[in-house]
C-alpha cells in the first residue's frame, strides 16, 4: 500500500513537473517571439525616425543654402543699388539745386508753365507752391508777371517743405504736377543711373 502511495505520489510530481516544465518552455518561446517581434518593430521604428530626421535636415539644409543665397543676392543688389545711387546723386544734386535756387531761371520755367497751362483755357486757374527761402526773391515776379499769363488769376502759397523748385496745379483737380528739385534728380538719375551702372558693374 505504502509503495502504491509512493508511486502515485511519484507519477504526480512527475506529470506536474513535465508539465510546469512544458509551460514554462512554452512560455519561453512565447516571450522570445514578443521580444523578437518588439525589437524589429523598435527597429522599424527607429529606422523610419532616423529617415524622418534625415529628410527634415536635408530640406532644412536646402532651405538654409535658399535663403542665404537669396540674403546674399539682396544683400549685393541693395550694396550695388546704394552705391550706384549715392554716386548717381551725388553728380546732379548740385547742379539741380544750384539751377532750381537761381531765380531767373526759376521764373522762366513758371513763366512757361503757366503760359502752357493757360493756353486757350480763360477759365484757368492755377495754384503754385514755391520754396519759404524764396519769398522775398519772388514776390515782385509772382505780384506783377504771373496775372499776366493767367487772366484767372495764380494762388501762390510759399512752403518750408520744398527746398528748391515749385509744385504746380489747376485749382480743384486734387493734384500738383511736381517741379522740385527731388523730382528734377529721379528723372535726371533714371537717364544716367544705366550708365553708372554699366561703369560701375559691367551690366
Amino acid at each position: 500500500m505504502q509503495n502504491k502511495l509512493q508511486e502515485l505520489t511519484d507519477k504526480l510530481y512527475n506529470e506536474g513537473l513535465s508539465k510546469g516544465k512544458k509551460e514554462a518552455e512554452e512560455l519561453l518561446v512565447k516571450a522570445n517571439k514578443e521580444a523578437e517581434a518588439i525589437l524589429s518593430s523598435a527597429k522599424e521604428e527607429a529606422a523610419g525616425i532616423i529617415k524622418s530626421a534625415q529628410r527634415e535636415s536635408a530640406e532644412l539644409k536646402a532651405k538654409a543654402e535658399g535663403d542665404i543665397k537669396m540674403a546674399s543676392v539682396q544683400t549685393l543688389t541693395s550694396v550695388k543699388q546704394k552705391l550706384e545711387n549715392a554716386i548717381t546723386l551725388e553728380k546732379i544734386s548740385a547742379p539741380v539745386n544750384n539751377s532750381l535756387s537761381d531765380t531767373d531761371f526759376l521764373q522762366s520755367i513758371i513763366s512757361t508753365i503757366v503760359k502752357s497751362f493757360a493756353d486757350g483755357k480763360s477759365e484757368s486757374s492755377l495754384e503754385l507752391i514755391l520754396p519759404e527761402s524764396q519769398k522775398s526773391a519772388m514776390d515782385e515776379f509772382v505780384k506783377n508777371k504771373l496775372g499776366e499769363f493767367c487772366a484767372s488769376g495764380v494762388n501762390v502759397e510759399y512752403s518750408r517743405d520744398i527746398p528748391n523748385g515749385f509744385k504746380i496745379s489747376q485749382k480743384g483737380e486734387g493734384y500738383y504736377l511736381d517741379f522740385t528739385d527731388g523730382a528734377f534728380e529721379k528723372i535726371i538719375a533714371e537717364y544716367i543711373r544705366p550708365k553708372t551702372r554699366k561703369l560701375l558693374f559691367g551690366e
